[in-house]
């Protein structure tokens, strides 16, 4: 240690680093030690010396001691015209959002013409658009644009967990949509899903897309920080057994099955099925002529696959940034610390929670029964 750290911080912060020690070190008061008892003990906490600390821990004493002892300015602190604008380009957003995505869901439940297959997937899918404007976005916006949690450790869990399960659902949501697209235009003998399996399949997606986000209930935190002229943060993070953010390599990869199954494998089998239906819709079916009626339905197959094949294009161009920086950082941890990195990620979450507000949108272009109401 420095011997220019006055004894009065080095006592005060022994204090408090003995005290998150909890019951690991028999000490009642640090005031009781000279200092170079105070510095042994530091070193021997600090270094994990006999106190067979984990990995997650032993890097928490040491954040927590360096802090105390050398504290930095509060960073993140974006000045007040630039919160304005970020207000500004949020509010609309999710204005739509939440309008759109409550209308998409009166037009299907109010109205027993529209309660098809497709559309209760439909429905299921504004219900977790709904939710994360609701319950997440919301909160994740006053978080990044102030740089504090204010809300406390609770609904931190609450948001972390409502963050991880909406996204799932949307992308498994999409998948079930394309399956049953796939199997009504290229397989149509074998199509038999009804508006029972429908609600099975939707109850399915949510308990799949709810265990996939577990780990959100398990180690969702929040962590006060501390800096220069007594400033202070609260953080909502994920406080993993080996870590946190960037440096968790459980959270790595954690991540990276996330994104695999919630990005990479949906747009590759919606690709895919999309494509098939293209070639059924699109290619030569037969030699001979069509009547009328085949003609009209084959058009309004079209319009129908066309309409879902921009949902599920808005969805990979809006989730690709996000998804791709956090993959990024984990591989180039001083991107984290530039001073542009909230800018980044507020543009990034921007576009990702822009897809809550493209969909009901595409519907009312794209789909008569939805223009009509």
């Amino acid at each position: 240690m420095d011997d220019e750290i006055p004894d009065q911080l080095l006592y005060n912060c022994t204090a408090e680093l003995l005290l998150a020690t909890g019951p690991l070190r028999n000490v009642s008061s640090a005031w009781s030690l000279n200092r170079s008892e105070v510095l042994e003990l530091l070193t021997v906490v600090v270094n994990d010396e006999d106190l067979f600390l984990s990995p997650a821990r032993s890097n928490s004493f040491r954040e927590l001691l360096g802090e105390c002892l050398f504290p930095q300015p509060r960073p993140y602190d974006l000045p007040w015209w630039q919160k304005l604008v970020w207000a500004a380009v949020f509010a609309p957003m999710l204005l739509v959002a939440v309008g759109g995505n409550a209308i998409v869901m009166w037009i299907v439940l109010a109205h027993r013409r529209m309660r098809t297959v497709t559309n209760y997937f439909l429905v299921n899918l504004s219900v977790a658009d709904l939710l994360i404007s609701l319950l997440n976005c919301v909160f994740n916006f006053i978080f990044m644009i102030n740089s504090d949690w204010p809300f406390g450790a609770l609904y931190c869990t609450v948001n972390n967990f409502i963050s991880y399960i909406t996204v799932a659902a949307s992308a498994f949501t999409l998948v079930a949509i394309s399956m049953d697209r796939y199997m009504a235009i290229v397989r149509p003998l074998h199509h038999s899903l009804s508006r029972g399996r429908a609600i099975v399949a939707t109850i399915f997606i949510w308990l799949a897309s709810g265990l996939l986000a577990t780990p959100c209930l398990l180690y969702s935190d929040t962590m006060t920080k501390r800096y220069i002229g007594g400033q202070m943060r609260v953080v909502c993070y994920m406080k993993w057994p080996d870590g946190t953010y960037p440096t968790s390599m459980t959270e790595y990869m954690y991540n990276v099955v996330f994104l695999a199954l919630t990005y990479l494998v949906p747009v590759t089998v919606m690709a895919v099925c999309y494509s098939l239906m293209g070639r059924e819709l699109w290619g030569n079916r037969s030699i001979g002529e069509l009547t009328q009626r085949q003609l009209d339905a084959i058009k309004s197959k079209r319009k129908v696959v066309r309409m879902f094949i921009l949902v599920v294009c808005i969805f990979a161009l809006c989730w690709l940034p996000y998804h791709g920086f956090f993959i990024y950082a984990y591989h180039n941890n001083d991107v984290t610390r530039t001073s542009y990195v909230q800018h980044m990620y507020l543009t990034f979450y921007w576009f990702a929670m822009a897809n809550a507000m493209v969909n009901p949108a595409i519907y009312y272009w794209m789909n008569v029964s939805f223009s009509t109401f």
